[in-house]
């Protein structure tokens, strides 16, 4: 019966020239960054009983978080076994795997050796991130843009460390490493001055960079915000100065889906980025009321974001990521929901007849164009994505959440 649903699906997507088969095979090829830190509410292992800062917040108190980056490996490791597909983890550098007492501006490889020894066992890749927040000299609120040289220099240096822990996970692993710097520096209330605390991030970024690493082992991004809790009204690291670091210096831009204004979609701004940028950083989220990082599901805008990143063939340049930490909820569900949903938008932007469409608007024939866009979101493409999941041997349907609660009664129960 499942064999005959696919057929009848293969067959319908056929008549639109569209070959079903290769879309599963290309969905298999797309790596997707899952973020370490929705297993344990962005807390991390390096300073106990640290509280979050920086205008992050993690609301919930759901049982069973990782306490422990063993645990925290457990964690992934059954979600992505109802994942299809090889992926990549993305690391904190406060998830240091590590019994030795070390500070940010401390921190080396061999801290990130089981990490790195682990994504080998499982066959993921590894991505990293510089923790410039919930420390006490981020407490100022400035980090990269401090006017205290002291303060500044402590977070070049996590930050030049941090690029040599991706560089390391890069050749580890054979895959590049994405190492993406964020920073919540900003004012509460309006500055006099914009330009110096820029000028002090351009200068610290240009500290950090300017240390040669192994070609093709690390890519370094930086990532924007509009504002944040503690600075509403000034953000030193905007898109537009972080758009510009990033041409100017042919490193990656970081589009984080909620940092921006409500009414402003990072689906929007992929092509014109790519069309300067060497390439590109999504942190996908799903802002409900702004930043509020819930959980990732098939909405619109995570389908238009799918939709141009394969209308516009830029997947090959584009680094996906997903970015949201909800502790009201199974935190193992949470990843794999989010992680599905993003193939699910992948794979129905794949099974769509592009060229076709495309041919269309050239042609000025938007009736086509809006009837043939209608008629796609009807089309059986659940019965094409429970074929995918069936050749990549993970659950099909809803039947994934059997074992995560089983996993839940079994191991996250007795945490």
């Amino acid at each position: 019966m499942k064999n005959e649903i696919y057929e009848n699906a293969r067959e319908r997507y056929a008549e639109l020239g569209v070959n079903t088969d290769k879309a599963i095979e290309r969905l298999g090829k797309i790596k997707i960054s899952m973020h370490c830190w929705q297993g344990d509410d962005v807390l991390g292992f390096l300073f106990a009983g640290q509280e979050l800062t920086g205008g992050i917040q993690a609301t919930g108190n759901y049982p069973g978080k990782a306490r422990n980056a063993a645990e925290l490996r457990a964690d992934l490791q059954k979600a992505f076994s109802l994942i299809g597909g090889k992926h990549k983890v993305n690391l904190h550098a406060i998830y240091a795997d590590t019994d030795e007492r070390v500070d940010l501006d401390g921190l080396e490889p061999r801290h990130f050796a089981s990490w790195a020894d682990w994504a080998k066992e499982q066959g993921v890749g590894l991505d990293f991130n510089p923790t410039c927040f919930s420390h006490p000299k981020s407490e100022s609120g400035f980090t990269l843009s401090s006017a205290d040289e002291g303060i500044r220099s402590f977070w070049v240096e996590h930050c030049r460390r941090s690029r040599r822990i991706g560089e390391y996970f890069g050749r580890e692993l054979g895959q590049k490493c994405v190492t993406n710097i964020w920073v919540p520096d900003g004012y509460k209330d309006i500055p006099v001055d914009r330009l110096g605390p820029r000028q002090r991030l351009e200068r610290s970024l240009d500290e950090i960079l300017s240390e040669k690493l192994e070609e093709g082992c690390n890519l370094d991004a930086v990532e924007s915000k509009l504002f944040g809790i503690g600075s509403e009204s000034y953000v030193v690291g905007s898109h537009e100065f972080y758009m510009g670091y990033a041409v100017k210096n042919h490193i990656a831009i970081a589009l984080d889906a909620g940092h921006f204004h409500p009414m402003e979609y990072i689906s929007n701004k992929i092509s014109s980025a790519l069309m300067f940028a060497d390439e590109l950083l999504l942190h996908v989220s799903r802002p409900i009321r702004w930043d509020s990082d819930h959980v990732v599901i098939l909405d619109d805008e995570l389908q238009e974001i799918a939709n141009e990143l394969v209308r516009g063939n830029l997947l090959a340049r584009t680094h996906v990521g997903l970015d949201y930490f909800d502790a009201s909820i199974n935190r193992i569900a949470a990843w794999v929901i989010g992680m599905r949903s993003m193939q699910k938008a992948l794979l129905r932007s794949l099974l769509e007849p592009t060229e076709t469409l495309r041919r269309a608007e050239l042609e000025g024939d938007y009736t086509t164009r809006l009837a043939m866009l209608e008629e796609m979101k009807g089309m059986p493409w659940q019965a094409v994505f429970d074929r995918f999941c069936e050749e990549q041997s993970v659950p099909v349907g809803s039947a994934w959440l059997e074992e995560v609660r089983r996993y839940e009664k079994d191991v996250l129960s007795e945490r």
